[in-house]
C-alpha cells in the first residue's frame, strides 16, 4: 500500500521543549508546521523540569510567560549544596536583573502540553501523535521530506521545504541524516525516582539541593507535589548497585540530604528507579541542504547545571528568527541553516566547558567513593566574591548573551 501524501512548509520530528516551542513561534508567524510526536503523550523520565530566566522572558515576549504561571509549579533561586559541615550555595539567581529571578519547576510534560494547547490555538499548525519517523525523503542531495507509520501502521510521507529534527538524545533524524556526534565527556549513569510529598509539605526554601555519597551525587528539585531525585554514578556502576539494594540507595540519599530523610521510606523498590546513561557530546556540523539539527538532537547536554530545556528552547528561538522569512517565501537554503548553527554553536560549546568543569569535583567524588566532609576552598572563595559569584548564575539562567525573538 502506497503512503499517503500530506504537504507543509515546515516538519518537525521531535515534541521536546526545541520542537514545541518552534513549532509554536512557527505557526503564530503564519507558517505552516507539522509536529511529529513518536510517543503517545508528553510524560517521559529523565526529562528536565527546569524552566530559567531565559525561556520565561521568551514566553513573556510572547504573552505566555503570566499564564504558564498559573499551572502547578515550584519556584528554586539557586542550588545549595549539603555536606557534613554544613551547605553552601552557589547558583543564586536572585540577584540577575530580570523580572523572573528564579527557576521556575514544573514537570516537563506539563510544560509541553502547555505550550502545544497554545500552538493549536492557530491554523498553520498540526500536532501528529505516535508518528514513527522511518526515513528521509531525498531529491538530488535534498531532503524533502520524511516517511512515518501512525499508530495504527498506516504509512505517511510529509513532504517539506524544511525538516527539523529535534527528536533528543537519541535522534532517529540524526541517525539517518548521517551525523555522528562528538563525545566531549565520559559517561555518566543516572538514577532518577520520586519522593511523594503529603498535603501542605511545601518547604521551598531554595527550591533545589545536591549532596555527595559514596560513589555519587545526589541532585534533587521541589516541586509542588513530590521531589524529584537525581542520582549521579560512574558508568558500569549499575549491577553493583543493585546488589546493595534499594535500602542502601535510600540510606545514602539521607546521609547526603538530610532534609529528604522523612520523604524517602516511599523509595522501597528499584521500579521507582529509573535508569538513564548520559554521554555529553555535540555534531560538528547541524545541518545538510533540507534538514536542521537543533536541541538535544545536535547537542546533548551534562545534567549538570539543568541547562538543557533552556538551551533547546533557545535553539528554537534563533532558528525562528532565522527562518521565518525564508520558509514564508518558500526557499531555505543551506546558508540559512548554517547561520542557525553559527549562532547558537558559540554559546553551546560554552556551557559544555562550563559544566565539564563545574562536573569535574563531581568525577572525582565518584572515583574517591567518599562523601567530603566540607566544600573545596576554592569553592567557598569563588562564592564569597561578588564579581565572581554571579558568573555561573549569568551563564545557567541566560547563557554567554541574552537571546530575543525578533520582529518578522
Amino acid at each position: 500500500m502506497s503512503a499517503l501524501v500530506h504537504t507543509t512548509s515546515c516538519c518537525i520530528v521531535g515534541g521536546g521543549p526545541a520542537g514545541a516551542m518552534l513549532a509554536l513561534l512557527f505557526a503564530r508567524r503564519g507558517v505552516p508546521v507539522a509536529l511529529l510526536e513518536m510517543h503517545k503523550d508528553f510524560d517521559r523520565e529523565f526529562r528536565g523540569d527546569t524552566i530559567h530566566p531565559s525561556v520565561l522572558e521568551i514566553l513573556d515576549q510572547i504573552g505566555l510567560a503570566d499564564r504558564l504561571h498559573q499551572l502547578p509549579h515550584s519556584k528554586a533561586t539557586g542550588l545549595v549544596v549539603e555536606f557534613p559541615s554544613g551547605p553552601i550555595r552557589t547558583f543564586d539567581v536572585s540577584r540577575l536583573k530580570t523580572r523572573f529571578p528564579y527557576t521556575l519547576i514544573m514537570p516537563q510534560a506539563r510544560f509541553l502540553q502547555f505550550i502545544a494547547s497554545e500552538a493549536a490555538k492557530y491554523p498553520h499548525f498540526k500536532l501528529m501523535m505516535r508518528a514513527q519517523v522511518r526515513k528521509l525523503v531525498e531529491e538530488n542531495g535534498v531532503v524533502v521530506g520524511v516517511h512515518y507509520l501512525d499508530s495504527e501502521g498506516g504509512e505517511h510521507e510529509i513532504r517539506a521545504n524544511l525538516i527539523v529534527g529535534t527528536d533528543g538524545r537519541f535522534s532517529m533524524v540524526r541517525r539517518l541524516a548521517g551525523f555522528e556526534p562528538i563525545r566531549l565527556a565520559p559517561t555518566v549513569d543516572v538514577f532518577s525516582f520520586r519522593l511523594p510529598k503529603p498535603p501542605g509539605a511545601a518547604e521551598v526554601t531554595a527550591g533545589s539541593y545536591a549532596g555527595v555519597g559514596p560513589g555519587c551525587m545526589f541532585v534533587a528539585f521541589e516541586h509542588d507535589d513530590h521531589w524529584q531525585v537525581q542520582v549521579n554514578f560512574a558508568a558500569g556502576q549499575y549491577q553493583a548497585w543493585r546488589a546493595q539494594g534499594v535500602a542502601s540507595l535510600r540510606k545514602n540519599l539521607i546521609e547526603a540530604i538530610p532534609r529528604l530523610a522523612k520523604y524517602a521510606e516511599s523509595l522501597t523498590d528499584w521500579s521507582q528507579v529509573n535508569l538513564l546513561s548520559v554521554e555529553v557530546s555535540r555534531c560538528p556540523v547541524w545541518h545538510k541542504p533540507g534538514l536542521l539539527l537543533i536541541g538535544d538532537a545536535a547537542h546533548v547536554m551534562s545534567p549538570v547545571a539543568g541547562v538543557g530545556i533552556n538551551y533547546a528552547v533557545l535553539d528554537a528561538v534563533v532558528a525562528a528568527n532565522v527562518l521565518t522569512r525564508p520558509l514564508l517565501a518558500g526557499k531555505v537554503t543551506d546558508a540559512h541553516l548554517a547561520e542557525v548553527q553559527r549562532q547558537r554553536e558559540g554559546p553551546t560549546r560554552m556551557i559544555q566547558q562550563m559544566q565539564a568543569r563545574m562536573g569535574r569535583p563531581m568525577i572525582d567524588s565518584i572515583q574517591k567513593a567518599t562523601r567530603p566532609t566540607g566544600p573545596p576552598w576554592q569553592l567557598r572563595v569563588f562564592f564569597k566574591i561578588p564579581i565572581l559569584r554571579d558568573i555561573p548564575s549569568r551563564l545557567v539562567a541566560f547563557g554567554p548573551r541574552r537571546v530575543r525573538l525578533k520582529e518578522v
